[in-house]
């Protein structure tokens, strides 16, 4: 028997107990007569004693442990002399006696500690190291137990989970696809799945009217902190359902998953048009953690005279509370990081709403006294508040002001992670025109419904059809989206016209979900949940990765296991490839 309680069951009640505990070796402290090791598993730490008085050898030998050895201890449970309130096994320590070397360890790259001593690629490279920390552990233990709870809700209100292929057929629309080559059909391709999109809603063609899945989905797209090209979701679909339907279930899974997890109560979940976050927020997914809403400054600040807001087709801004006193130095350093180009703004306008009634702003020479302080009346600014204002073309000035509020919402301390504020953003538009390609493309995916009395204007102005899609926004970070679906084969031909599929490419694409759709498609919809989201929004983290096992870097790379790596020639070979491989006298 390799242990008969774990490091973190001790308690004073075992005291006098023999007991066996195996783990890894956290740090050994040799005070001369005695020597102390505190030992480690998932479930916490319990501290050995060895006593040179005792047993020498035995002491001498604990000494020679070094960190993350596996051992097992067999010994006496006592109470400690000085107990540590901060450890779960504080009370009690074991007097050891026998120990038993189960594998040595060399030397961590890096310190197996809550603040460890390895930085991002070095943890990465040893991740199998990494996740023995208590910190990964625990954002572990939470994606686990937010798995269990959504699984147990879910089967209590009657969905049932079915898995779908991950080898699949690929598709024009969305994302790139990782692509499979097989063997068998040579020349031919798999897809790994984007979503389980198409083959949820045949479950629901085929009468199972509650699906889930916690399924992998696979994207090769540009990676950043909350992307990864494998990533899991809670996928979901409902048949006989409205959009109101949808709303109310999905928003109850959340609401439950907060209260059992986070012991968080989340009250209400508001509805917000697209159009509506847009123009307050610049953003389809609003933090509303904190205000700032934008203003359009265009009716006070334009036929002034000054160039550059005379010329803009908006003049947009933002009140900063409290900010007025804001150094030249630090609306300089504001001004430079709307200018970087991950942002693009061309220059940056402020105003101060000084507590004595007077304004300073940056273009005084342009605006007086009184124009500046119908700036301060239009956009309700109270004194001690700073203006900040941005203008040229309106979808590039929106998304720029967005950043900007973001980013002074988090130097106020504004974006508190424990404050958890939802909404759903709701009547997204159908289509978005593309200028490179000169079409439409689906703004969620082409088998989104327009909202019923938008039906009629698919033929005449398909640009202002509005989609019965939604999204689950918290905290600034979409969750998850999802539609009503198409389920008649007139209205998804019609769809994919406009998409500028012809007939023949929408069949070859799509015909085996048409031919489903006429032996009585139900009315359904769904949507589907970014888990890796939810996890790092209820771990309080900006990073999926610190919430997925073994993760990809901003490469896509595995850099523990070295993938994606070149394969044998053989390989391509069997697989009707040409290897781009340099050949072996060129190299």
């Amino acid at each position: 028997m390799h242990r008969t309680h774990t490091c973190g069951d001790l308690r004073a009640e075992h005291a006098g107990e023999s007991v066996t505990l195996s783990g890894w070796v956290q740090r050994t402290r040799d005070l001369g007569g005695m020597t102390f090791v505190d030992l480690r598993d998932r479930y916490g730490l319990t501290q050995l004693a060895f006593n040179m008085d005792t047993d020498e050898d035995l002491c001498l030998k604990a000494r020679k442990l070094g960190r993350e050895f596996v051992v097992k201890v067999t010994g006496k449970v006592i109470i400690r002399e000085s107990k540590n309130a901060q450890m779960s096994t504080g009370d009690v320590e074991i007097i050891v006696t026998e120990l038993e070397v189960l594998n040595a360890s060399k030397t961590p790259p890096f310190t197996i500690e809550d603040e460890t001593d390895g930085g991002d690629d070095l943890r990465m490279q040893f991740r199998y190291l990494d996740l023995r920390r208590n910190p990964v552990q625990a954002n572990l233990m939470l994606r686990h137990r937010l798995s269990i709870e959504t699984r147990k809700y879910l089967d209590g209100i009657e969905f049932i989970e079915v898995e779908t292929p991950y080898l699949i057929k690929s598709t024009p629309e969305g994302a790139r696809d990782f692509v499979v080559p097989s063997r068998m059909n040579p020349g031919q391709f798999y897809a790994l799945p984007q979503s389980p999109q198409t083959f949820k809603q045949l479950l629901m063609v085929s009468g199972y009217d509650r699906y889930y899945q916690i399924v992998k989905c696979f994207r090769d797209e540009d990676l950043r902190a909350d992307r990864q090209p494998e990533f899991t979701q809670i996928d979901c679909e409902m048949a006989f359902v409205e959009q109101e339907d949808v709303l109310n279930t999905f928003e109850n899974l959340v609401r439950h998953l907060f209260q059992v997890v986070m012991n968080v109560e989340i009250e209400s979940f508001p509805r917000m048009t697209y159009d509506e976050a847009m123009e307050r927020y610049g953003s389809d997914k609003p933090d509303v953690r904190f205000g700032m809403e934008f203003v359009d400054f265009s009716p006070v600040a334009q036929g002034k005279g000054f160039g550059v807001f005379d010329s803009a087709e908006a003049v947009l801004g933002i009140v900063v509370p409290g900010s007025a006193n804001y150094t030249r130095k630090q609306l300089d350093k504001i001004t430079d990081w709307v200018k970087r180009p991950q942002i693009g703004a061309k220059g940056l306008v402020y105003c101060k709403c000084n507590d004595d009634g007077t304004f300073k702003s940056s273009v005084d020479k342009f605006f007086d006294g009184e124009s500046l302080a119908a700036w301060a009346q239009h956009s309700e600014a109270a004194a001690g508040d700073l203006i900040l204002m941005l203008s040229g073309d309106l979808n590039k000035v929106r998304n720029q002001l967005n950043e900007l509020r973001l980013h002074m919402g988090s130097a106020l301390d504004l974006r508190d992670p424990k404050n958890f504020k939802p909404l759903w953003v709701v009547d997204f538009p159908l289509l978005e025109w593309d200028e490179d390609s000169e079409r439409f493309h689906a703004m969620h995916h082409p088998f989104t419904s327009p909202k019923p009395e938008h039906f009629d204007l698919i033929d005449s102005d398909p640009g202002a059809v509005r989609a019965n899609a939604y999204d689950m926004v918290i905290n600034g970070v979409e969750i998850g989206g999802g539609s009503i679906r198409i389920h008649d084969k007139a209205v998804q031909a019609r769809m994919f016209d406009l998409l500028g599929f012809t007939p023949e490419e929408a069949e070859a694409q799509f015909g085996f979900l048409m031919n489903a759709f006429q032996y009585g498609a139900p009315p359904h919809g769904g949507l589907a949940l970014g888990f890796d989201r939810l996890c790092s929004l209820f771990g309080g983290s900006d990073s999926i990765r610190d919430f997925i096992a073994f993760p990809k870097n901003n490469s896509g790379r595995d850099v523990m296991i070295d993938a994606p790596s070149p394969i044998h020639d053989e390989q391509y070979t069997e697989l009707f490839l040409q290897s781009t491989a340099p050949a072996k006298d060129e190299e």
